[in-house]
């Protein structure tokens, strides 16, 4: 799973790098210093306890963290969305160990920014059997400090690839979550997390199943 997970990220950042302009890649390079100089998206820590929040999944079923919480810990991932193909390829990953993580007790559930009819196309695109959640307006991903802005140099850049963020998540901000996995426990409190602001770096499926395992120990 491991190898094979970043055999794809690293397969397909050779493809995009050959495929796009210089130009290009020193402006997300720029935009990802960035973000790690500043403040923005810095998210909480193991220790802290999580913000509960009430959310739509893909079928329009309203999901709690705390409620959930009382069957077992939570894999709380966020990600940009379904347009983001490192997205697309760690939310299939986790469908692959799907079975191991409700065999450790725990359910999984990732939030993106999206309309619920995103979070639908994504959830079905990706073929998931687990909690896909609309966080529009990125409310929830604020109250974990996620929250950061896309540069106007960089929304230039998604619009001439003719990706229109706003259009997926419905509103007007061109704000994003950093990609950022938890793992909280029954009492509500962060006990693993993985937060990094290049959108590229993602937590391990593998480790977090292995951080699970822990819990059980």
């Amino acid at each position: 799973m491991k190898t094979e997970m970043r055999k794809h990220y690293h397969d397909y950042i050779e493809k995009f790098k050959k495929a796009t302009p210089d130009e290009i890649h020193e402006k997300m390079k720029k935009a990802i210093d960035e973000l790690e100089s500043s403040d923005d998206g810095d998210g909480l820590s193991t220790g802290e306890k999580a913000p509960n929040f009430n959310l739509p999944d893909a079928k329009g079923k309203t999901v709690e963290l705390y409620e959930q919480l009382k069957s077992g810990p939570v894999v709380l991932t966020f990600y940009r969305g379904g347009w983001c193909p490192y997205c697309n390829m760690e939310l299939r990953a986790y469908q692959q160990i799907l079975d191991e993580i409700h065999g450790q007790g725990a359910e999984l559930m990732a939030i993106s920014p999206q309309t619920p009819d995103q979070s639908l196309t994504t959830h079905e695109k990706n073929e998931l059997n687990y909690h896909v959640l609309s966080d529009v307006g990125n409310e929830v991903a604020n109250q974990y400090n996620l929250v950061y802005q896309l540069p106007d140099y960089l929304v230039d850049v998604y619009k001439d690839k003719g990706l229109h963020v706003d259009k997926h998540n419905g509103d007007e901000t061109w704000t994003l979550p950093v990609s950022a996995t938890y793992i909280i426990d029954t009492d509500g409190t962060i006990v693993y997390d993985y937060t990094k602001a290049d959108y590229k770096d993602r937590a391990e499926p593998s480790d977090v199943l292995g951080e699970l395992k822990k819990i059980n120990a």
